[in-house]
């Protein structure tokens, strides 16, 4: 037979340069070449595992944004740098404040111990703390207490509507409601001796603020002759604080103590009826926080 002739029954001659070893396409073999696949491994990739020391910069950076998400957004730690809320809370305690409550619209509550930005000129003359750049990161992360300069906390006593007073040798008054803060003011202190004030008309959006510490807190009382007559704008408040978190050994929470809860005491407040006002106030109430939160941020 002349060479490069065929008989019927003969197999075509593979083409010039082809190996002969090569399996057809979609074997283990090719496999094996194209994504990985050992010829034995019945068709399961085989993956090699990322490095430790590759992954750790994006573990690093996710817990760094949750962080700065949850700071931002849900609880921050703040550390009490003066004696004027004693003895409730003591300096040096780091209490977890609640910032997502106010995103929803809550005003703050008679009662409740909340943390606020200096409305202007209540810590002019007050020595404030020089952090480092690492402080300053780690307290912008939300993973040590914020050392804002500008921030005070107090116990509200009243909101906006409420009239409030004290009368030396008398108690606080609110909408005509004697307080009994014996349970939450330090020991021996007089409830407003020192710096006896009212009837005073706190205005819609405003709160009325004293230190439980009341012969060392330079509080609502001494600021009646600043914009605002010593009210602090509902709209300056960063959020509540709900729990002292450290030391360990001054776990607690801090709660409304019952006198604000007595009746009669919400008479004098006009109130938004139901769930309808609640719901038609929040869009209002989160545009003025982003207007707030804007012209902080550009000045």
């Amino acid at each position: 037979m002349a060479v490069g002739a065929r008989s019927g029954h003969d197999e075509p001659e593979d083409r010039p340069g082809k190996p002969e070893n090569v399996e057809p396409a979609g074997t283990p073999a090719d496999r094996a070449e194209s994504d990985g696949d050992s010829p034995n491994d019945g068709g399961k990739a085989r993956q090699k595992p990322r490095s430790f020391w590759k992954e750790l910069p994006l573990l690093i950076g996710i817990a760094l944004v949750l962080a700065l998400l949850i700071k931002t957004f849900l609880v921050q730690a703040f550390s009490i740098p003066s004696d004027s809320m004693q003895n409730t809370l003591q300096r040096g305690d780091r209490v977890l404040v609640d910032k997502l409550t106010p995103w929803f619209g809550a005003e703050p509550k008679r009662g409740e111990v909340v943390v606020f930005h200096d409305p202007g000129g209540w810590l002019e003359n007050t020595q404030t703390p020089n952090p480092n750049v690492v402080q300053k990161f780690l307290s912008f992360i939300g993973l040590m207490p914020s050392v804002e300069e500008k921030d005070l906390i107090k116990r509200v006593i009243a909101v906006g509507g409420d009239t409030v007073e004290c009368k030396k040798d008398g108690p606080v008054v609110v909408n005509g409601k004697a307080l009994d803060d014996k349970s939450f003011i330090f020991p021996g202190n007089t409830a407003c001796n020192d710096a006896p004030f009212g009837p005073i008309k706190i205005p819609e959006g405003r709160i009325w603020v004293m230190g439980d510490h009341r012969q060392n807190s330079w509080d609502s009382r001494y600021h009646q002759e600043l914009p605002g007559g010593g009210t602090v704008s509902n709209d300056e408040v960063v959020g509540r604080a709900i729990v002292v978190a450290w030391p360990i050994n001054r776990w607690s929470t801090l709660p409304v103590p019952k006198t604000f809860d007595q009746p009669g005491i919400n008479a004098a407040v006009g109130m938004v009826p139901g769930a309808l006002g609640a719901a038609g106030a929040l869009p209002l109430v989160l545009w003025r926080r982003r207007r707030l939160t804007s012209k902080r941020t550009a000045g």
